[in-house]
């Protein structure tokens, strides 16, 4: 690939999909232990894998042109993702922590 930055953001892009899936499988367990009303457990389950999904669009997308010299709008997915899993996150460790 010739534009190093399309490069970065595509690998950054299959990074942050594998690693959040993962979280999310791990996520999906503990909201069984967390004592949540069950609206906040649904925004957990979906939460975590549509942050993904956000953060891997947002990264492939911004930088579609292969002579691009730098990130379209595109790149604000990558912003909606990330405040969507810090939500489902710290929603989940709130959980967490009134059921023990």
């Amino acid at each position: 690939m010739l534009n190093a930055l399309r490069q970065n953001l595509f690998r950054a892009g299959h990074a942050h999909a594998g690693v959040i899936i993962i979280l999310s499988l791990v996520c999906q367990i503990l909201v069984n232990a967390s004592d949540l009303p069950k609206f906040f457990q649904w925004m957990v389950r979906v939460g975590v894998p549509l942050s993904a999904m956000f953060l891997s669009v947002g990264f492939f997308l911004s930088m579609l042109s292969p002579t691009s010299t730098g990130p379209s709008r595109a790149v604000y997915l990558i912003y909606c993702g990330s405040l969507i899993l810090t939500l489902s996150v710290v929603t989940l460790g709130i959980g967490l922590l009134k059921a023990s």
